[in-house]
């Protein structure tokens, strides 16, 4: 393993045990379905959401779980595989990292809790955003990057690049 393998690994680990951190201390302080104003727009919340994003299929009986945990250990396995061949770039790992870090935080609360931890809920009046996590915004974020890495990409391809 080169020592850039190995950086990019650390910010992923990093992301994780942050985000693990953060929800064991909300769930130290919080009890389940409590909301905490901090500001008018911002609450913490203690949610469990069995679903994915915006609680999709969190209705279901169960089976979900499993379903997320061997989508987010495949899609890690393909980015670790892509991380590895871009470790010498920066944009690109970062991504990866972040996307592997959130992925695995949230692997961690599906195989301890059933479902994902989530707290930080931003609304305006009543209307808001669904609660979410470190984890989801590291994946988020990690997906803009990406994104911001392969147009960045297609933009520096010749015309026959792009093609292919």
């Amino acid at each position: 393993m080169t020592p850039r393998l190995a950086g990019w690994l650390a910010l992923a680990t990093l992301v994780a045990i942050l985000d693990q951190g953060s929800k064991h201390w909300v769930m130290a302080v919080l009890d389940f379905g409590d909301s905490v104003p901090v500001t008018g727009f911002f609450d913490l919340v203690l949610v469990f959401n069995p679903g994915a994003a915006f609680s999709f299929l969190a209705d279901h009986s169960g089976w979900q779980r499993w379903f997320f945990i061997v989508l987010a250990f495949a899609i890690c396995a393909w980015l670790l595989t892509l991380l590895r061949h871009h470790q010498d770039e920066t944009l690109l790992p970062t991504a990866f990292a972040l996307i592997i870090g959130g992925a695995l935080g949230n692997v961690i609360d599906r195989f301890v809790f059933g479902a994902v931890v989530d707290f930080l809920y931003f609304h305006v009046g009543r209307y808001g955003w669904p609660a979410f996590n470190l984890a989801d915004s590291a994946i988020t974020l990690g997906v803009i990057l990406m994104l911001t890495g392969q147009l960045k990409g297609q933009r520096g391809a010749s015309p026959q690049e792009k093609k292919s």
